[in-house]
C-alpha cells in the first residue's frame, strides 16, 4: 500500500505535522509511516565505556518511537488507518532516503520551525531532504492546520515540467480534497503571450482534476506579489516546483521571504520535474 513518510524528532513541530499526516492519510486513504534516525553517537556520551550499551539506548528509542506514533494512532478519528513506524541508526536524510527507496512512498512530510524558505530556514534537515528527494515533500510549518477543504495554490513561470509521478500525486490530492479550482500564479520577470499560452495549455493537460484558474503577479517585486496574493485568498498549500533556474523557486529561496512566509501561507508542497 502506498505510505504517507512522516519524520519524527519527537517534538511539538513533529506532532504537528504526524497530526496533517494522519488527516491527510485518512483523504487519501493511505498508510502512515513514521520515521526517526537515531544519531551514530547517540548514547555513547564521548565515554567509550558507555559503546557497550549503544544497543540498548537504540531499542529504547525504537520503542519510544512506537509508543509516540500509538499516542496519536490510538485517538478515535485515527483508528481507521494503518500506522507504522521505521528507525535506523544514521543520518536523517540517509534514513529516511534509504526507506524511500525501498517502500512505495508516495508524499513526505516535515515539520518545520520558525520562518520558511526552500532553503536554509527550515532547518538542514528538511533542506537537505528538499535537495535530494524526488517525491512530493510537504513542509508544515508550526503555525498550519490541516483543513478538508484546502485552498491549493500552484506558483509557476511555466519553466519547469512537473514529473509523471508529481503530476499524479498533485491530481490525487485535487481530487481527494474535491478542490473545485487550482489557483495558479504565474510569475516571469519579461512575460511574453505566446509562452504564457503555451505554458497554460500545458498545465490544463497535466492537471486534469478541476479548474485552472490563472492568476497573473503584475506587481514589480515578484516576492511580494506572490505573498499578497495568498495571504488575500487563504492560501492553504502553496505548490512550488524544484528546479534551481526556474524563477519561482529562487524567489523561495531568499531571505527576504523567511520573515513573512509563515503569515501568508500554511504548508508548501515542493513538487519536481
Amino acid at each position: 500500500m502506498k505510505q504517507i513518510l512522516i519524520a519524527t524528532d519527537f517534538s511539538n513541530c513533529a506532532g504537528n505535522a504526524m497530526e496533517y499526516a494522519l488527516e491527510l492519510g485518512r483523504v487519501l486513504n493511505l498508510e502512515v509511516c513514521a520515521i526517526h534516525a537515531i544519531g551514530s553517537m547517540e548514547g555513547v556520551n564521548n565515554n567509550t565505556y558507555n559503546a557497550i550499551y549503544i544497543e540498548d539506548y537504540q531499542n529504547n528509542k525504537k520503542q519510544a518511537l512506537i509508543e509516540w506514533v500509538n499516542g496519536f494512532a490510538a485517538r478515535d478519528q485515527y483508528k481507521g488507518i494503518q500506522v507504522t513506524t521505521a528507525s535506523e541508526v544514521g543520518s536523517v536524510s540517509g534514513v529516511i532516503t534509504k526507506y524511500m527507496e525501498a517502500n512505495p512512498v508516495e508524499i513526505l512530510v516535515m515539520g518545520t520551525m520558525g520562518s520558511t524558505g526552500i532553503s536554509g530556514l527550515f532547518g538542514s534537515n528538511v533542506s537537505a531532504m528538499v535537495s535530494k528527494t524526488h517525491i512530493p515533500t510537504l513542509i508544515i510549518p508550526m503555525e498550519s492546520k490541516f483543513t478538508a477543504d484546502p485552498v491549493i495554490s500552484l506558483a509557476t513561470d511555466f519553466s519547469s515540467d512537473l514529473s509523471a509521478a508529481d503530476v499524479n500525486a498533485l491530481n490525487e490530492l485535487i481530487a481527494a480534497f474535491k478542490s473545485e479550482k487550482l489557483d495558479v500564479l504565474y510569475v516571469n520577470e519579461k512575460p511574453d503571450v505566446k509562452y504564457i499560452e503555451t505554458g497554460e495549455g500545458i498545465l490544463k493537460k497535466l492537471i486534469n482534476k478541476t479548474t485552472l484558474v490563472f492568476n497573473y503577479i503584475n506587481d514589480s517585486n515578484p516576492t511580494s506579489g506572490i505573498l499578497k496574493f495568498i495571504e488575500e485568498n487563504h492560501t492553504d498549500i502553496l505548490c512550488v516546483v524544484k528546479h534551481h533556474h526556474n524563477l519561482v523557486y529562487r524567489i523561495f529561496n531568499r531571505s527576504t521571504v523567511n520573515q513573512v512566509m509563515n503569515k501568508a501561507i500554511k504548508a508548501i508542497l515542493v513538487l519536481h520535474e
